[in-house]
């Protein structure tokens, strides 16, 4: 069963209450749209029938005035002979046929009418189905940004992101373990060599040379 019923429905529908109410927004507006392009193409059928009858009537009713033309000639030829009956019987036909012609004329202006209220229909129906259109699209459009971010949201907060960042946080440790090893031979105390242990001693006769001179000087002397 169709969303709508007739063409009346459509063109009276809002599409976006519709969409709301709708549990599959995206189904929902495929069906919409589906739904309207095949009434579209029943209005237009119609119309196109309906054409067909008025051209169809007009050949008529051309052919109808030829007839009437031709018992009309019947009509006076019959009076000239001073048939009044046959005059009398032509000119009848004669207007049974202006009658039927008549009847026709009346019957393609009501189809006028018809064909009229097909073109605003099929006006409505293709804004109607322009705006469907417009709304699919931005529904695709809103339907991939989710996926992307859900693909995304997928990416780096999925198990592989937490095994990587666990490598790289094993790694950093590792990197920790290794400097720690090599600064900790730098807190151990570096036996002295030779040069510097000799050094060490003519430092140490100098300063006490240069304190004794100084004692001197001031008159000071050790106890």
């Amino acid at each position: 069963m169709g969303i709508f019923s007739r063409t009346r429905d459509i063109i009276h529908a809002n599409v976006n209450d519709l969409l709301d109410k709708a549990e599959d927004p995206a189904k929902t507006i495929r069906l919409v749209i589906m739904e309207m392009e095949e009434t579209l193409v029943e209005v237009r059928a119609s119309a196109a029938r309906t054409i067909a009858d008025q051209k169809e009537m007009r050949r008529t009713i051309a052919k109808l005035g030829q007839a009437q033309a031709s018992w009309g000639e019947k009509a006076e030829l019959a009076l000239s002979k001073d048939r009044e009956d046959l005059a009398t019987a032509a000119l009848m036909e004669k207007q049974k046929l202006a009658d039927a012609a008549a009847q026709m004329v009346a019957e393609i202006d009501a189809l006028d009418e018809q064909l009229a209220a097909h073109e605003e229909d099929i006006g409505k129906l293709e804004a109607k189905l322009r705006e469907a259109r417009a709304r699919q699209n931005g529904l695709l459009a809103r339907l991939e940004t989710a996926q992307n971010r859900a693909r995304m949201r997928a990416m780096t907060k999925g198990p592989r992101i937490d095994e990587a960042f666990a490598r790289f946080e094993l790694m950093e440790r590792r990197v920790d373990m290794a400097e720690g090893r090599a600064e900790a031979y730098d807190l151990a105390p570096r036996a002295k060599t030779l040069d510097e242990q000799i050094n060490e001693l003519k430092a140490n006769d100098s300063v006490a040379a240069e304190l004794a001179a100084l004692k001197a000087r001031m008159g000071k002397t050790d106890a």
